[in-house]
């Protein structure tokens, strides 16, 4: 039986794999880190890469007694600002007193001569990482509670005191739409590979109808299933993953990514929802809005039409890096076919927002 698209994406990203060549280091060097710096270590160490990842390569440290998880930046020609992984240190640092579901940080090393790139080390948190999210496993009635701890656990950070965790400085407030839009037009344009006509339709439109940003929170940037564990046998979410591109900016931004899956993404073709135990659209929209005390959402438009741009943006990224040679995953390129189909929903989207 041939398998589905999410069933080959998980199957190419779940488990560990010998690391590759190209993101090999002296483990010696890193054991005699670890020993100084983590606390409670005890090797001996043995290393594994994850297969999963595109961007920052991803490694499992194993030791007699605990694993741990690497991230380091990836070796190479880079972008500006890309693979921050001392932003991911921080935001995962501030946010875990709190008991907001992150790991456990242990330390961040910026001496680049240890293992050729800066790294931090965190724990390694047991659970289920769940790639298909019509969640295909699961009966109706175990699915709509992971759906919905997904809302409350998003709903949680935006509710986060960002100032009081120590993350005022972790981001610019205000204009975060705007900030955004330059970003990935300038990465975009930095990565471009092919011309596609809708995106620069969109590098017009989108600035000039940007919406009142009118609140600043911590955002994730890209808020999913497949980067999160659950825990491994009730419906919550035990930690999110992968802060690269978290931030402080305007949280409808990180909630309509997340709704996308609903609006063009795969629970978008489930015609009877209550029967398969998903939320509809507007009941996840008031389940937010309950938990972060708003009244309801402005038009989706034009938020659809901007998540689409960002994430054409994001998977051109992805192209540019196999173009020079940095990509981590060997699936890379593929990337590129699903640019094209994000610029013509981004422009659709902006139509129905009133773009002519």
């Amino acid at each position: 039986m041939a398998l589905t698209a999410e069933q080959e994406r998980e199957q190419q990203n779940s488990g560990v794999k010998d690391v590759a060549e190209a993101h090999r280091f002296d483990e010696a060097r890193l054991a005699a880190w670890m020993e100084a710096n983590v606390e409670g270590y005890a090797g001996p160490l043995e290393v594994r890469q994850f297969k999963g990842g595109q961007s920052n390569p991803t490694y499992q440290l194993v030791t007699p007694g605990k694993k741990y998880v690497l991230r380091r930046k990836p070796p190479g020609i880079l972008l500006p600002s890309a693979h921050a992984v001392d932003r991911e240190y921080k935001v995962l640092s501030a946010l875990y007193p709190t008991g907001f579901p992150v790991a456990r940080t242990y330390g961040l090393c910026e001496d680049e001569s240890v293992l050729g790139t800066i790294f931090y080390v965190m724990d390694m948190v047991e659970g289920r990482i769940l790639w298909d999210q019509t969640l295909p496993a699961y009966s109706p009635a175990e699915r709509r509670p992971i759906y919905m701890a997904q809302v409350k656990t998003l709903a949680d950070l935006h509710n986060t005191d960002h100032v009081a965790i120590g993350l005022g400085d972790f981001g610019k407030p205000g204009n975060y739409f705007a900030r955004q839009i330059n970003r990935w037009t300038k990465q975009y344009k930095a990565s471009e590979t092919e011309v596609h006509p809708e995106i620069d339709r969109l590098i017009e439109w989108l600035p000039a109808t940007v919406p009142d940003d009118d609140l600043t929170t911590v955002v994730h940037g890209d808020y999913r299933l497949d980067n999160m564990i659950l825990h491994a046998t009730e419906p919550r979410v035990a930690a999110v993953l992968d802060w690269e591109l978290s931030t402080l900016g305007n949280p409808l931004a990180d909630f309509t990514y997340f709704l996308m899956n609903w609006i063009n993404g795969p629970l978008a073709g489930i015609a009877d929802k209550a029967a398969h135990g998903c939320p509809t659209t507007d009941e996840v929209v008031a389940y937010y809005c309950e938990l972060t005390g708003r009244s309801g959402l402005p038009d989706l438009n034009w938020y659809c039409s901007y998540n689409s741009f960002r994430l054409a943006g994001i998977l051109q990224g992805i192209v540019g890096r196999v173009r020079d040679g940095t990509a981590n995953s060997p699936h890379a390129l593929a990337q590129a076919d699903r640019v094209p189909i994000l610029a013509r929903a981004a422009w659709d989207f902006a139509v129905k927002a009133g773009a002519k």
